[in-house]
């Protein structure tokens, strides 16, 4: 216990509070006396442990101070009226929850059980069963925000990412929670349906940032994109010479590496030119004009297809802008194309007349624009983005690259026919060997499926649906319906589909994109020796089922433009 020499304030232990006591006046009836005597009771056995040598507390709150003279102990009569001039206008201590914490804690030890406390590091004071609110590290302010992404079947999942995390870490995060592929493929998509747009959104943009500029319909969208950067490694394939000017002015061909080059290089200028569609913002009219994409902005030629910096015109700024591929532009804006493309300010959230709606002649010529857009504003970024995930598959493969046994790296072809087994040497014989079980396996095979209906585990009954499980294999769904799914996941070379074929119910159909342009083969069942087959080539390479179908062309071309490469698939989140 201890009193501050304060003629104000009176400070005793967390046991009493204080209040500002006036002076009572003489027509106050109140009886002090009883008061003060019942807080000194209460103090004495509150503490009973205080030594004798304490600073003694006197009833109106001053200290004893050695060498000084002071009134008997006794309470003084303090009915007794005082002069105004000496009056002390003082703070009394006042014990008003002392007493009745005494009793809550008595009450509260003899009615719980003894029952240790388990995590006694965590209560304030050690003994109490409840928790002290400072004893609990204070809580730091959640820097996190909440963004909804939709996949193929509209079916949205709600994500709390931290608010500086970008695209590519996002699809990285819905790889691992859907348990897909991770072929460095994934992509986010920034889709606008009430303005037909949509766009691949960059590894490095963070996805809060674009969430804030997107209005209340537009949505995030999570799907493959073969290419997005695969004009790293078929440049040749995205700029054509003829649209490219520094190509056009120099007689002799260039190498892709050159081509990448120029476009990375921030001290060189190349340019693409051509002809694009141009939507009036007045009118409903697209009016054809001659175009150069430079690092500094569209331009528009005034007069024909001059260069001249007095007839050309600033179209739009490629800083403060993207780029987004037009859905369906021929029916809602009757454009004359369906190859169509819109540069939109990052200001603009739904303003039409701020669009700039183009069209190009073909499906090259669109993603030549589009190419050069995103490699003219991000430039060494983009080929950033995409090393860092080849850069960590190679790091990766170091420790997880299987490592072959002494008996997988000594297999040899063994004969067991006989008695003892015997190594077969000749290679010829071993190839021989290995062609006549495969035939004795599907006459096995026939002879179980003769003897009585096969069981649903039977490999004769698999192989009729056993494709419906892959992520290639999308059933009943039309022409125009593939054709879209290839569309928006890249149109690459070797992107391929499967699906039930419209005309045929027995048959399928493999959906192929080369070169940019979409083809469809049928796949036909064939009967021999009484086993169904599926050929490709009109029986000249049969295969029991449409997965060893599969397998075969994407080791080997065949009858087809080229290998099967990349599955177009849809992934449910």
């Amino acid at each position: 216990l201890w009193v501050a020499d304060c003629p104000e304030t009176v400070l005793l232990s967390n046991c009493c509070m204080y209040l500002s006591l006036p002076q009572p006046q003489p027509e106050d009836d109140v009886d002090l006396e009883a008061l003060v005597n019942d807080m000194n009771s209460s103090f004495e056995n509150l503490y009973s442990s205080v030594q004798c040598e304490s600073t003694p507390l006197l009833h109106n709150g001053q200290l004893h101070r050695l060498g000084e003279t002071h009134a008997p102990t006794h309470a003084p009569n303090l009915g007794q009226q005082t002069s105004p001039h000496h009056r002390l206008h003082r703070s009394q201590p006042m014990h008003i929850l002392a007493v009745r914490r005494l009793q809550e804690q008595q009450y509260r030890t003899s009615s719980l059980p003894a029952i240790p406390n388990p995590f006694p590091e965590l209560c304030s004071p050690a003994g109490s069963p409840t928790l002290c609110p400072g004893s609990l590290p204070p809580s730091e302010p959640s820097d996190k925000s909440i963004v909804k992404v939709f996949s193929e079947d509209c079916i949205g999942k709600v994500v709390e990412i931290p608010a500086e995390m970008t695209a590519r870490d996002l699809c990285q995060l819905l790889v691992y929670k859907s348990h897909c592929v991770d072929d460095n493929s994934w992509a986010l998509v920034e889709h606008h349906p009430a303005m037909g747009l949509e766009r691949c959104l960059e590894d490095h943009e963070v996805v809060v940032q674009v969430q804030a500029s997107m209005t209340s319909e537009s949505k995030f969208l999570f799907r493959k994109n073969y290419a997005k950067y695969e004009f790293f490694k078929n440049p040749l394939n995205f700029f054509p010479e003829q649209m490219v000017a520094w190509c056009q002015e120099s007689n002799s061909t260039i190498p892709p590496s050159h081509l990448l080059q120029s476009f990375l290089n921030s001290s060189s200028c190349p340019e693409i030119q051509g002809h694009l569609y141009v939507k009036e913002s007045s009118r409903k009219a697209w009016k054809k004009q001659h175009m150069f994409l430079r690092r500094s902005g569209l331009y528009v030629s005034t007069k024909g297809a001059s260069k001249e910096p007095r007839h050309l015109q600033l179209l739009a700024d490629l800083e403060d802008s993207n780029i987004f591929t037009v859905i369906a532009g021929r029916r809602i804006l009757n454009a004359p194309t369906e190859y169509g493309f819109c540069i939109k300010p990052n200001r603009v959230r739904s303003e039409q007349k701020e669009l700039r709606m183009l069209c190009a002649e073909d499906e090259q010529s669109r993603t030549c624009w589009m190419t050069a857009f995103r490699l003219f504003k991000y430039g060494i970024l983009l080929y950033q983005n995409y090393k860092i995930p080849q850069q960590r598959k190679a790091l990766l493969s170091h420790f997880s690259a299987p490592v072959r046994s002494v008996s997988e790296n000594s297999l040899v072809a063994m004969d067991f026919s006989g008695r003892i087994g015997r190594v077969i040497d000749n290679p010829v014989e071993a190839q021989s060997a290995a062609l006549e079980e495969g035939h004795a396996w599907r006459k096995r095979s026939q002879r179980m499926h003769n003897l009585g209906s096969p069981s649903p585990l039977h490999p004769s009954s698999l192989s009729a649906v056993i494709h419906k499980t892959q992520l290639w294999f999308h059933g009943r769904i039309t022409r125009e319906e593939s054709h879209r799914m290839i569309h928006q996941q890249g149109q690459v070379d070797g992107l391929f589909l499967l699906r039930d074929s419209q005309s045929n119910p027995k048959a399928f159909v493999l959906t192929l994109c080369h070169h940019q342009k979409i083809k469809h083969f049928q796949i036909l069942p064939c009967e021999e020796d009484g086993q169904m087959f599926f050929s490709l080539d009109d029986g000249a390479t049969k295969f029991t089922d449409l997965i060893q179908l599969v397998e075969f062309y994407q080791l080997n071309r065949g009858v087809l433009p080229c290998k099967l490469k990349h599955p177009c698939t849809i992934v449910a989140l």
